[in-house]
């Protein structure tokens, strides 16, 4: 057992990071030890992140102990970079945290400026160089290894390294060491890869008094949804799928999402679904003290086509099937509707997908598929199950079989159907398939086939029990 973190504390007293317990323990017999739980660490990491998404969209995951946003055209709205970054550093702190940060126009100078300096910077382009340059040469995020081989010739500052000749350095170091020199002074430039999809339109509003009833939500969605017709109506678009924020005073972010079969523009249809979802999800919402901000967001758009509607006002019938369709998805989840699709494959497990009506409907291959060759069963299994056969060796059809112990006299049988592997999927020591159509002699009727061929091969034959007759 070994510390994997340490507080300030036990870092002033000498201890240090990879330290064995015991030998932890020995110097400090009072030292409090927790066990570490890098899982729960990471959520608690991810719930921050969705705190976060109130000053921007652009949220990343940074390492271990860190998060990096990108503010871009956001910070006026907070009163400029320096308003925008004491707020974040301050209500976190109010949350009970211990907490630096630094603005400037690069992930690398920000990263450096917020570990290696006492943080709170807002570190203009050219003051990079002269911030840096004392910093010791970790701050520019390289590996520990390349960390020690400077070091060991004496360049433990960035200045040093600025200084020095660029091409002993690519030779000694690798290109790496250069690349994250070049992006911390902004000469290279670096991209954050946020955690979540760029919303395609969102609005959100600020409220004077936290709100906590459903009804309340409700309503204030319903405002949302009116707030982004315009921005939809502008783009020629619908809603596919539209995500609910809700910001509770305390910092804890919940995600409501709903998607649509057909692009949706109509802000009252927009929050009908929230409706329904929200009857579902109201035991898992706890309000607390209430919502100080809400966001609904468009993350998914596609071409609205305008239709003519029925001169008597009422909906049409493809229109009422999609509200159905998109009620029914948003209160019992977008695998509840399903519909079958022929595959082009003659392999039973792969002639047809079941596919969620929220996708809509994928077109059928172009190419034709080849007629069955026998009657399919009713009901087919998703996985066939394993049964045991007395049958004629080597192609007789089954005389009795047992399967959930269940044992079935067989009065008919039809076969075989034989089904060889698509060699192109399973490759080609795929096992071919017998088919039989069975009845026992109760009049049930079932799919069975034999896996494999006897007398050929070293794989003695399975059988198994594919569907289910009428």
């Amino acid at each position: 057992m070994r510390l994997s973190a340490l507080d300030e504390v036990a870092s002033a007293v000498g201890l240090k990071k990879g330290q064995g317990v015991a030998e932890a323990r020995a110097m400090h017999p009072g030292l409090d030890v927790v066990p570490a739980d890098p899982a729960a660490d990471f959520r608690f990491l991810e719930a921050l992140a969705d705190w976060c998404d109130r000053y921007t969209p652009l949220v990343a995951i940074d390492g271990e102990d860190g998060l990096m946003l990108d503010i871009s055209g956001c910070a006026h709205l907070f009163g400029g970079e320096d308003a925008m970054l004491r707020q974040v550093v301050e209500r976190l702190s109010g949350l009970g945290l211990k907490v630096k940060g630094a603005i400037s126009s690069n992930p690398g100078l920000s990263w450096a400026a917020a570990r290696f300096t006492g943080g709170g910077l807002v570190v203009a382009d050219e003051e990079a160089e002269a911030l840096l340059s004392p910093l010791p040469v970790q701050a520019l995020r390289i590996a520990a290894e390349t960390v020690a081989l400077l070091k060991r010739v004496g360049l433990k500052r960035i200045g040093d390294i600025i200084a020095a000749p660029r091409a002993p350095l690519a030779r000694r170091f690798g290109g790496d060491l250069l690349l994250r020199l070049d992006q911390a002074l902004g000469r290279e430039g670096e991209a954050i890869s946020p955690r979540r999809p760029l919303a395609v339109i969102s609005v959100e509003r600020q409220l004077v008094e936290p709100i906590r009833e459903e009804e309340e939500i409700l309503e204030l969605t319903g405002h949302l949804a009116e707030g982004l017709v315009g921005g939809l109506e502008a783009r020629g678009e619908g809603g596919r799928l539209f995500e609910l924020l809700l910001f509770r005073v305390d910092g804890r972010v919940f995600r409501i999402e709903v998607g649509t079969a057909s692009p949706l523009r109509a802000a009252r249809r927009i929050r009908s679904l929230f409706t329904e979802r929200l009857r579902v999800l109201q035991d898992d919402i706890d309000a607390g003290y209430g919502f100080e901000l809400a966001r609904l967001n468009v993350l998914r758009g596609e071409i609205l086509r305008e239709s003519q509607g029925h001169l008597e006002g009422g909906d049409g019938k493809q229109e009422r099937l999609a509200v159905f369709f998109d009620q029914a998805a948003a209160r019992l989840g977008a695998q509840c509707l399903r519909t079958p699709l022929a595959a082009p494959s003659h392999w039973p497990d792969r002639a047809s997908i079941l596919v969620p009506l929220l996708d809509g409907l994928p077109e059928p291959p172009p190419e034709a598929l080849p007629p069955m060759r026998g009657p399919r069963p009713i009901r087919l299994f998703s996985y066939p199950e394993l049964v045991d056969v007395t049958a004629e060796v080597p192609d007789g059809p089954p005389a009795s079989f047992r399967w959930r112990r269940t044992h079935h006299r067989v009065a008919r049988a039809e076969g075989p159907e034989r089904l060889t592997a698509e060699w192109w999927l399973d490759g080609e020591d795929a096992l071919p398939r017998d088919y039989f159509r069975i009845e026992d002699l109760t009049g049930r009727r079932f799919w069975l086939y034999r896996q494999g061929l006897y007398e050929r091969g070293t794989v003695s034959p399975q059988w198994y029990m594919q569907g289910i007759f009428a």
